[in-house]
């Protein structure tokens, strides 16, 4: 009988019946699949598990010992039985549920320890697992399960495996799974070159899969962890590396200086001196777009840093040098935000074919997909014809029959928000010679993920401010502990217009039922009510907050409503009445969260600031003390003290500076959130790399990675290797690595 590989299909290892239940339940196809479902966790004997880690709904296999025993009568059948079996961790109890089994109190003896998976519940304020499925441990090597039989089971491992489980699919049947794989399988090639695994002292494939699923102790535990680890990173950072590659060889127009046009005209004319950082990226991209090669940059920077202001310039230099530049933004309001400010920038110099433009002059168009038909012909034809320089946009500049006389530079801002297709959509627009292209992010993002999910980007980060911008104070309002606060909240609100400035009230929802598409990205990265009391309440909504600001603690301030369900026009109008001071208070979802720069704007209150993120929270807040003011943010929530949505609050509380909450952001999330994993909608390998914790991993391996790509491009000389990174990312999947 030949042995199974990697690649066969699992029937051929563990039986058609099984194969299919894993396939079901975890969507594991092949072999590889099986062995790459690593343990989540590993218990010893004697050890018990942390009962305090549990979340009612999740479907846990927790290991604990039999504490109390209680047979009783059901209330509604008395001829029925119900046992009830305590199990503990030594700190805290979960009660396992189980109806007409009282032959279960043979075998559920108290002293006894073992493995229990189920659901998580919750009756009378305590956890339970109602039928939990279960497997006894007693002596080393002996094994009993839920159905009494005598089954030998290899536990002679000091370490016992506790998998990633599925409703019908517990731990125990995949450690059954796994062992019968590794007894039959076939010797593992190992693709990964021999010179790095010596350099990198790394054991070799086949030790490391048994290992990471058979401990025989926490030493090679921890090397089998370490190589896994490694061919994940290498496998990232080899993708990227030909892509950094592929990039610097693809042909581009360069678009040098050019004296007396635009560029020069702009920078005589700004009325704020440029920040040394400003100054040092600017010459860096204008180096770059004057090359053969395309430009791929990503441009990172606090809120507020003037990374608007780098792109203008950029887009310039590529207007005197007679091409086009775009400019893509994710919602409507943002879109037609830039479009207000860079031709207030330009000012007589983004005007042409206008009475009063400058003797040098281009014409910036906006494009948006609630524009008239009127409005839309002539902004394609803006765009076809060359006369429009800069072409501002949402999505809608990615449509058929939207093209480009000479499109130089795509300016993709808050890039988090467009997947790989849609770039390189808009990328395709500049015909077969591609456009150079700069992202930007207000998002500051830690060394970790930068290496790795934007490792084929040249980075540049913003890091001053401006002079003339204001500080932030931001403070939690701990509604529940104490409700006098709101009240306080508002008034600080009613302070600040009466000052002469303006505010910002933000609901997560626009209605109960309404959810504001330009922000629902943000609402799906949302953390999770934190308590079962908080689930029951929906997020507070735009339409319900604004009319009981209007009737109660704000009854005597101008206010106005802004969300994504709002037809183009009606956005225009308020944010035009709010910039023009003929409103004091915007109630609005998290269309405001970049781009929106109104200098009077001093305060702004987050309802239900528990509902985001980190990194969202420190976004929103930079909408204020954007001018000579200071400007104030007050976090309401009803999260309890102690618990980590507080945590969160009072860490953005504490500081502003973002690359700092970027760290935090990135310990709170699930990585694969981070990695963009979740939605690419398709299964990853990326499951023991931590950003957080393998720097020296990642670091390494982008190293060993590029020498060897530069070396080999298309990895010829290691059919096995290039195998091995083609299946740890897919092209089709590789959008993820393009997003965070």
């Amino acid at each position: 009988m030949q042995r199974p590989t990697l690649t066969s299909p699992l029937r051929d290892a563990v039986g058609v019946k099984t194969a299919d239940a894993l396939a079901k339940g975890l969507d594991l196809e092949t072999v590889g699949d099986l062995l790459h479902h690593y343990p989540r966790r590993y218990a010893e004997r004697g050890e018990v598990s942390d009962l305090g880690a549990l979340e009612i709904g999740e479907h846990v296999t927790v290991a604990a010992k039999i504490e109390k025993i209680t047979v009783r009568p059901m209330r509604q059948k008395p001829r029925s039985k119900m046992l009830e079996v305590t199990v503990t961790d030594g700190r805290r109890s979960l009660q396992l549920t189980f109806f007409n089994q009282a032959w279960r109190e043979r075998q559920l003896t108290i002293g006894r320890w073992g493995l229990f998976s189920g659901k998580v519940g919750q009756f009378r304020d305590k956890l339970q697992l109602n039928q939990p499925d279960y497997q006894l441990l007693a002596e080393p090597g002996e094994l009993t399960d839920g159905e009494g039989s005598n089954a030998l089971a290899e536990f002679a491992n000091a370490l016992i495996p506790v998998y990633p489980a599925a409703a019908k699919m517990p731990t125990w049947v995949i450690a059954r799974a796994v062992r019968a794989t590794l007894d039959i399988l076939a010797d593992v090639d190992d693709p990964m070159p021999e010179g790095i695994r010596r350099r990198k002292n790394l054991i070799g494939l086949s030790d490391a899969l048994r290992a990471i699923h058979q401990p025989a102790t926490r030493g090679e535990l921890h090397q089998a962890k370490h190589r896994l680890k490694w061919d994940e990173a290498f496998g990232l950072q080899a993708t990227l590396a030909m892509r950094r590659l592929a990039a610097a060889a693809r042909p581009a127009t360069a678009r040098p200086l050019r004296s007396g046009g635009l560029l020069e005209a702009f920078d005589a004319n700004l009325p704020f001196a440029l920040t040394e950082g400003q100054e040092r990226i600017g010459d860096e991209i204008a180096d770059e777009i004057s090359g053969e090669h395309p430009m791929h940059r990503l441009l990172q920077g606090e809120v507020g840093s003037g990374k608007t202001v780098v792109a203008v310039r950029a887009m310039l230099q590529v207007v005197d040098a007679g091409g086009q530049a775009a400019l893509l933004a994710p919602t409507e309001v943002l879109a037609s935000q830039h479009a207000r400010s860079i031709r207030s920038l330009l000012g007589p110099m983004g005007q042409a074919g206008e009475l009063g433009a400058a003797e040098v002059a281009t014409k910036v168009t906006l494009l948006t997909g609630s524009l008239g038909a009127a409005g839309r012909r002539a902004a394609l034809a803006e765009a076809a014809d060359g006369s429009a320089g800069i072409v501002v946009g949402t999505h809608a500049l990615l449509s058929e029959g939207v093209e480009f006389a000479d499109l130089g530079l795509v300016v993709v801002d808050e890039q988090h928000r467009f997947g790989v297709e849609q770039r390189d959509a808009l990328r395709a627009k500049g015909g077969e010679v591609p456009p150079h292209v700069l992202v930007m992010t207000a998002t500051p993002i830690p060394r970790t993920v930068a290496m790795t999910v934007f490792g084929d980007l040249e980075t540049s980060a913003l890091t001053q401010l401006p002079s003339g911008r204001s500080p932030i104070a931001t403070s939690v309002v701990p509604v529940a502990e104490k409700p006098a606060w709101l009240a306080r909240a508002w008034q600080r609100v009613s302070e600040e217009v009466a000052a002469g400035h303006q505010a910002y009230v933000v609901c997560p929802r626009i209605g109960e039922s309404i959810v504001d598409e330009e922000a629902e990205e943000d609402l799906e990265d949302e953390p999770p009510p934190e308590d079962d009391e908080k689930a029951k309440r929906p997020p507070l909504a735009v339409l319900d907050v604004a009319p009981k600001l209007a009737e109660g603690p704000l009854s005597d301030l101008r206010i106005g409503i802004l969300h994504g369900k709002l037809p183009s026009d009606e956005k225009d109008a308020v944010m035009a009445d709010f910039a023009a001071r003929r409103l004091d208070v915007l109630v609005a979802t998290t269309v405001i969260e970049v781009g929106v720069d109104v200098p009077n704007s001093t305060a702004m209150v987050i309802l239900d600031a528990d509902r985001f993120g980190v990194s969202q929270l420190h976004q929103l807040r930079g909408r204020v003390g954007r001018g000579s003011a200071a400007g104030v943010c007050l976090l309401v929530t009803d999260a309890p003290a102690g618990t980590k949505a507080r945590e969160r609050l009072d860490a953005v509380a504490s500081t502003t500076d973002g690359f700092e909450l970027a760290q935090l952001d990135l310990e709170q999330r699930r990585e694969g959130d981070v990695l963009g994993v979740a939605q690419s909608g398709r299964r990853s390998r990326l499951k023991l790399l931590s950003l957080l914790h393998d720097l020296d991993v990642i670091t390494d391996a982008r190293t060993e990675a590029t020498t060897l790509v530069a070396e080999d491009p298309e990895l010829r000389a290691y059919p096995g290797l290039a195998a091995a990174v083609d299946a740890l990312v897919d092209p089709d999947a590789a959008d993820y690595l393009e997003k965070t």
